[in-house]
Order: C-alpha cells, then structure tokens, then sequence
C-alpha cells in the first residue's frame, strides 16, 4: 500500500474522513458494546431481545450497571490516551509518560467506581507500583489491550516503511502488552486503519494486516499462543461461507470472543469482513454476541470506520457518543494526520 502514487492516492477531506471514522467507529462500536460486555450471548439475547442501538448498562451487568446509553469504556478512554501522547511526543509514545498517564487514569477510575482496566494492563501497572521498570512489566500482557488502544497509531503512521510502522507500535505495547500476540493483534489492526486512511478498502487491507501481523509475532516476550495472522485469515474465510445466523454462531463457539488477542481481533476481523457493507450493523452484531463485546465492536467500527469513512455511521449515532462523552475528535485527527504527513516527508527525503 503505497502513499505516494496510484490509486490509493485521495482527497485530504477523504483521507480526514477516514481517520474520523476510524476513532469515532472505535467509540461507537465501544458504546454499543458497553452493556453487554462480558455476557453470554443468551443472557444478551434475554436482555435486549431486539439490540438496534445504543443502550444503558443493565443492573444484570456487574461492570455497566448505572451507566447511560451511549458511553463509552476504557477502550475509546485508553485510544484517545494513546493519540495525546503520540501528539506529545511527536509520533513517538513514550513508555513512561504512557505508564503515568495510565496509572493516573486508573486512579481517577477506581475513585468514581468505574475502573475497567483488562488483566494484562492492572497486572503490569501493579508491578510497576512494585518498582518493576515499565520495559519489563508487560512481559506477560497477551489480552487484547494494545489491540483495543492502537488505533491512533494506524491514523498517525504508514505503514511503509515497515520497521518503523512495528516500531511505533511496540512503543503503546511495551509497558502492558510486550508479547508477541499482543503485539501481532495490535499490529493487525493498526495496518488495516493505516491502508484505510490511505485509501484502502477492508479487502485490500487484509493482506497487509496478515503479513504485518505475522512479522509482529516473532518480537517482544514468548507466550504459548495460536498464530492471530493465521487465524484471523480463517476466521475471514470461515464466515464467508455461512448464512448470517451460522456465522455469528461460529463467531461465538468456534473463534471465540474472549479477552484473548487470539480470540478478539480475529472474532473482530471475521464480523468486519462478513458485514463490511455495512458497519454499523457489523458494530451492532458484535455487541450482540456478547463476550469481551465492547472490544471487539469498537474493533470493527475503528476499521471498518476507516476503511469506509465517518458517513457509513448514522447521524444520530455519532451525535450521541461524541455528546454523551465529551468527545474532541476532530482536533486530534488533526493533530495525528499532521504527524502522518511529516512521517511521509521524512521518508521522501
């Protein structure tokens, strides 16, 4: 996927378009999520019997419970995270600044009740607490957390060259998630954000998110784990084949929707191939099916979002996550997108 010629060069306000999709697919597909999350798929069902948009968290639902319609969790809170220190640190994300920032988020979360953080990020923040040294104390991280927060770095960075595009993201990995499918799952979504910022449809995407992925897997800490650039190509191709009810049973029994990065970022990669014709569907399908649902919908929204751009979600839904959560996208989208083309300008040069 190259930048600087051919057909996937594109309009700046397309190209805008995009990478606004990509953050605010993420907090729309986050907030769908946000009231299923970590249910099964029948108490799901039981609950929402007809899921067609955003809905307040249900008591039955011990991490939700209390909050409104439209709210977004850690996922879309740790994202935007991410995108102010990339701006702050010039395209870099910088391990302890990102280990304070965490830490501080953590603490005001905890205060109000609504703490949130995955296993691996509380697991590496305790021992950083202990005085572990962050390069260190994600050694063990292998959910699906670098994978959740990485999509400003897919907005800010090409994908060409590829060592610095896997360098930029073992930055955000390093402190909680330093594993090898961490840091693949991370990498398979951010290369799917950076070709579609660029011009990409999801289809052609999906290549570069394999062969990046599998690369990826080979650095950081060795955890006993399937291969995500594997899996997430037959997850792809096993959903092709079946009738929609069919599929998202496959989604659930035999891909999984777990914390697992082998489990959340194919199960995301499966729902935005089958319903990429429609991504705020795939978003509403994947907070249907329950299991790590906040996750995995924010996912598919963020790359699907920029792959297809902001218009593909309604009106009404935009509105209503960017009012409910205070959101200031469309500044740090600037702000990224400008880091973006001084990255292209150094590599001209």
């Amino acid at each position: 996927m190259h930048e600087a010629g051919g057909a996937a060069l594109r309009e700046p306000e397309e190209r805008e378009q995009r990478a606004r999709g990509a953050l605010l697919g993420l907090a729309i597909g986050d907030a769908l999520g946000m009231p299923t999350q970590m249910l099964p798929r029948s108490v799901v069902a039981q609950l929402f019997p007809s899921l067609e948009g955003f809905e307040a968290g249900p008591p039955q639902n011990a991490i939700s419970a209390g909050q409104p319609a439209g709210k977004v969790t850690d996922d879309t809170q740790q994202a935007l995270l991410v995108a102010r220190l990339l701006v702050e640190g010039q395209g870099h994300v910088i391990s302890h600044r990102f280990v304070e920032e965490l830490l501080r988020w953590a603490e005001l979360a905890e205060a109000d009740g609504s703490e949130q953080l995955g296993p691996s990020s509380r697991r590496a923040l305790e021992a950083v607490r202990r005085g572990l040294r962050p390069e260190e104390a994600g050694r063990r991280g292998d959910t699906n957390g670098a994978a959740m927060r990485i999509a400003p770095v897919g907005i800010a960075v090409p994908l060409e060259p590829a060592r610095r595009f896997l360098e930029r993201i073992e930055e955000v990995c390093r402190p909680t998630h330093f594993t090898g499918v961490a840091i693949a799952g991370a990498t398979a979504v951010a290369a799917v954000i950076s070709a579609g910022v660029a011009g990409a449809s999801f289809q052609e995407a999906l290549g570069e998110a394999q062969h990046l992925a599998r690369q990826a897997q080979e650095h950081g800490a060795y955890v006993a784990a399937a291969s995500v650039a594997e899996r997430l190509i037959w997850a792809v191709d096993l959903v092709s084949h079946l009738d929609e009810e069919s599929a998202q049973d496959a989604i659930v029994d035999l891909i999984g929707t777990g914390v697992a990065t082998q489990e959340a970022v194919p199960a995301a990669f499966a729902i935005a191939a089958r319903w990429r014709a429609d991504p705020w569907r795939a978003c509403l399908i994947a907070a249907r099916l329950g299991g790590d649902s906040d996750t995995i919908a924010a996912l598919v929204g963020a790359m699907l979002g920029a792959c297809a751009g902001l218009e593909v979600f309604p009106q009404e839904a935009r509105t209503t996550v960017v009012q409910v959560n205070a959101l200031d996208i469309d500044r740090l989208v600037s702000r990224l997108l400008a880091l973006r083309d001084r990255l292209q300008q150094e590599e001209v040069r």
